[in-house]
């Protein structure tokens, strides 16, 4: 069989002693952790693992010995280090040397106590004990099969470093009995600052938590239930957003602590969400009150009100005449005209009779882009909303007219071929028609299909329009979507510590020789982008439709109505 040792590269220079580690039976393959140098004292050694072992709940135990002898060998040294395995007990027993600046080291084991040994192949794999430790392994979405057996494997591997924390605590300071060699040996690696937040987080996320949960509570209560706030809640995006942003803020500022990587790392894109957004948002309002731009904003908004509202009459202007060369129901044409015509007055007078508190308006909504940059891009949209009322009023209208007489001219169409739709069982029936039944669906039949066109060309024009709106409501939600759900935390690690997001390893041959252990390195492949993106992005209420051009294009056809593009259902906590 094939002996595989994981050996730390930062114990490659330590002092003689004994390694100590975890075996791994399942796998043939011993995990060194630490070596311990002389002297010791075996019974403290073993005191001192049984205490980690509670600890971590790890396995861990004396594996074997080190010896690394910059001079000539000692033999008296050696045969310490060979009657040490009659003291711990361990099968087998690992024997690791370093001859001096000898590329090749020696490594053997021992098995004193079994019937039958067998001369083991040995494979000596470094490992980055740091990187290995503070990095967490993402194996790939699709395993399977052999795949999924060597991601469990590698997982072991990355587990009993993590799970071995408390044994790094301890360096070469330390006035303890026993002197380890890991990665923080020479110091526990740590910030002032961090701890100092650390310390202060405790009061600042309880007094947040309170002032959370009065304000969940207010928005809990049954006034916002009642009509016509909830009808606003559900339809404005800025009520969404704050919603949304309000459960983020639950989440950073839960006492509880993260129990896996996945939900630390949740906290922390959320985190680093909320202070870009923030930030953003700032910037954005010290530009708005810089220079009195809001108030060239608000003079500006007006004329092109204006400038809106005349080219619309001219566009209805337009239809009510000979649009193309078509003709049409001349008739239909001024009473559709002339009705949106008379909205366009209405709209024209609502937004002069606002105009004088415009820019108080725009001052107070320039305020609430402190609360970030989300938030103002929802109320632009909801400005937009409003600002364009009056087109989707036309195009409601327009799509019930067209409805109306598309299912009228399909309904008088199976009239014609004997058949009719029942209700009940969801099917088409065959029936039988009376004359006079028949001379009616004729009569209603050809009327509809006469006004068709002029109906159509209205609703084709408005539903164009309307799609306007909608694409440039897509694009702030589609921005929105973006700030909302990137894990910003998980692409700087990614570009700056690579090591702590793994996909898996890949090892390189360093030395090969006959009757040499075949000596390996263990390099960490990171995470790709797109699997940055794939594995910690948040989730978002908004996000485009996901049906298809032909579903689309179905409900285009038959005058259904189209909503801004928002999904409740990918709301989550």
């Amino acid at each position: 069989m094939v002996l595989k040792v994981f050996f730390p590269s930062c114990c490659s220079s330590a002092d003689s002693g004994i390694l100590i580690g975890r075996w791994i039976s399942e796998q043939n393959s011993a995990v060194i952790l630490a070596v311990v140098h002389f002297p010791f004292i075996p019974g403290q050694v073993k005191q001192y693992l049984g205490e980690v072992q509670r600890v971590t709940e790890v396995s861990v135990s004396v594996l074997g010995s080190w010896n690394n002898s910059k001079q000539e060998k000692e033999e008296r040294l050696s045969k310490f280090l060979e009657d040490l395995e009659t003291i711990f007990c361990h099968e087998p027993w690992i024997q690791i040397s370093k001859e001096g600046d000898s590329k090749f080291w020696s490594c053997s084991t021992l098995q004193k106590h079994s019937k039958n040994p067998q001369e083991e192949e040995i494979i000596l794999v470094y490992y980055d004990q740091r990187k290995v430790m503070l990095s967490h392994l993402h194996p790939p979405l699709d395993t399977a099969g052999q795949g999924a057996e060597d991601a469990s494997k590698l997982s072991a591997i990355f587990d009993t470093v993590a799970r071995s924390q408390v044994l790094f605590m301890t360096d070469r300071y330390d006035e303890g009995p026993i002197k380890l060699t890991h990665w923080q040996s020479d110091g526990v690696e740590a910030s002032i600052i961090v701890e100092l937040l650390k310390q202060a987080s405790v009061p600042a996320c309880m007094l947040l938590t309170l002032l959370l949960s009065l304000l969940s509570g207010i928005c809990r209560s049954r006034v916002l239930k009642f009509w016509p706030l909830s009808f606003l809640w559900s339809k404005l995006s800025t009520c969404e957003q704050l919603g949304y942003r309000l459960q983020h803020l639950q989440v950073i500022s839960s006492n509880r602590k993260a129990q896996k990587q996945n939900q630390l790392m949740r906290k922390a894109n959320i985190f680093v969400s909320l202070l870009i957004d923030v930030a953003l948002g700032i910037l954005l309002m010290s530009w708005l009150y810089r220079k009195n731009r809001i108030g060239h904003l608000a003079d500006t908004l007006i004329p092109v009100a204006d400038h809106v509202a005349e080219e619309l009459q001219d566009l209805l202007q337009w239809l009510m005449g000979a649009p193309a060369g078509l003709k049409m129901n001349r008739a239909l044409d001024q009473v559709l005209g002339r009705f949106f015509l008379y909205h366009i007055h209405l709209w024209i007078s609502y937004i002069h009779l606002l105009s004088p508190f415009i820019e108080m308006i725009l001052w107070y909504v320039g305020l609430s882009a402190c609360l970030g940059l989300t938030v103002a891009l929802c109320i632009l949209s909801d400005i937009i909303a409003l600002l364009t009322f009056h087109i989707y009023c036309f195009y409601v209208y327009g799509a019930r007219l067209y409805c109306l007489k598309i299912y009228g001219l399909s309904s008088l169409w199976r009239l014609f071929r004997g058949k009719k739709w029942n209700v009940l069982r969801q099917r088409v029936d065959s029936c039988s028609y009376d004359l006079d039944q028949l001379f009616i669906g004729t009569l209603l039949f050809t009327i509809l299909l006469f006004l068709l066109p002029t109906t159509a060309l209205y609703y084709l024009v408005f539903t164009l329009l309307r799609l306007l709106v909608v694409i440039v409501q897509g694009l702030i939600h589609l921005l929105v979507d973006l700030i909302d759900s990137l894990p910003l935390y998980s692409l700087i690690l990614r570009l700056c510590r690579s090591y702590r997001l793994a996909a898996g390893v890949k090892f390189r041959v360093l030395e090969q020789q006959d009757g040499k252990p075949l000596r390996l390195l263990m390099q960490i492949n990171p995470l790709s982008y797109g699997g940055v993106v794939q594995t910690y992005r948040l989730p978002t209420y908004s996000c485009y439709p996901r049906d298809s051009w032909a579903s689309l294009c179905k409900k285009l056809f038959l005058g259904e109505l189209i909503y801004p593009w928002k999904h409740k259902g990918d709301k989550q906590n």
